[in-house]
């Protein structure tokens, strides 16, 4: 069991890379400097979007791995291809309350037939490997948030920032994951926030966590949504702290998944360190 971090200066940002391998994984959490314009510019290209986060971070990741190579990864680049994926009757509905709020914009009434301005993502991670991966089945198995209160040392921790953007003035759309390794299990929170000013806030949640002498992790992923007309009981104080105002939100879906890991063979018996 070791942690290794090295830290640099690059474009006036301080980049770092974290390994933190325990049993037979490691841990990746690599953060650096906002994308160039170009690379943004090509990106965006590619994908069919006018318009990018203004602040996305394409080389920041987050990867828990095996030795026998799969695992799951979370990064800027692949939440964003997710974007176009969202149900379009969840845009139409937020754009148009969008242009109520925002009539006088010319530039809000452009954009928001082309793409989903909000950026908002139902990415879960990417899963690893190319001969094993991890296989995602339903299951009515949930996480015990109980356990995970518990006092416990906290062996390694790490939060990345994957996009952000604050939509013009009018509010803010972010990305984000952090991970907390226990001697005997890791638990992880991929955090997407919206709010748009006046219209809505929406939290689209993934939880993973791993268990020491499982052959499985357990994935949940939310999603949150309330109009701000709904939440006039709520402090406007709270609208900006994503962990304050997801109680106050409207539960809107969930999905639990097992995510089993392959059979590689026997696995060691000792349950002191995660398997």
């Amino acid at each position: 069991m070791f942690a290794n971090l090295s830290a640099m200066m690059t474009h006036g940002f301080k980049s770092s890379k974290q390994d933190f391998t325990f049993g037979p994984w490691k841990v990746t959490a690599a953060k650096t400097h906002i994308m160039k314009s170009k690379d943004i510019e090509r990106l965006g290209e590619e994908m069919h979007m006018p318009s990018l986060p203004e602040m996305l971070f394409g080389d920041n990741i987050l990867r828990i791995q095996h030795t026998d190579g799969y695992g799951i990864e979370f990064n800027a680049i692949d939440a964003l291809k997710r974007v176009n994926n969202m149900h379009d009757s969840v845009k139409v509905a937020c754009a148009q309350e969008w242009q109520e709020s925002r009539a006088d914009s010319e530039h809000s009434k452009e954009v928001v037939k082309r793409y989903d301005w909000t950026y908002t993502t139902d990415y879960r991670g990417t899963l690893l490997g190319e001969d094993l991966q991890m296989t995602a089945t339903e299951t009515s198995e949930r996480i015990d948030m109980e356990k995970l209160k518990a006092r416990e040392q906290i062996m390694f921790f790490d939060d990345v920032l994957l996009f952000e953007d604050e939509l013009h003035d009018h509010g803010v759309s972010m990305i984000s994951v952090k991970i907390r390794v226990m001697p005997t299990s890791f638990f992880l929170l991929l955090r997407f926030f919206l709010r748009v000013d006046g219209v809505l806030i929406r939290i689209n949640d993934t939880r993973l966590y791993h268990e020491a002498g499982k052959n499985y992790m357990i994935r949940e992923y939310s999603t949150r949504e309330s109009n701000i007309s709904e939440l006039q009981n709520v402090p406007a104080a709270l609208y900006t702290d994503p962990n304050e105002i997801s109680q106050h939100l409207t539960l809107k879906l969930t999905k639990c998944e097992k995510l089993e890991l392959p059979e590689t063979g026997p696995q060691p018996g000792n349950t002191e360190a995660l398997q």
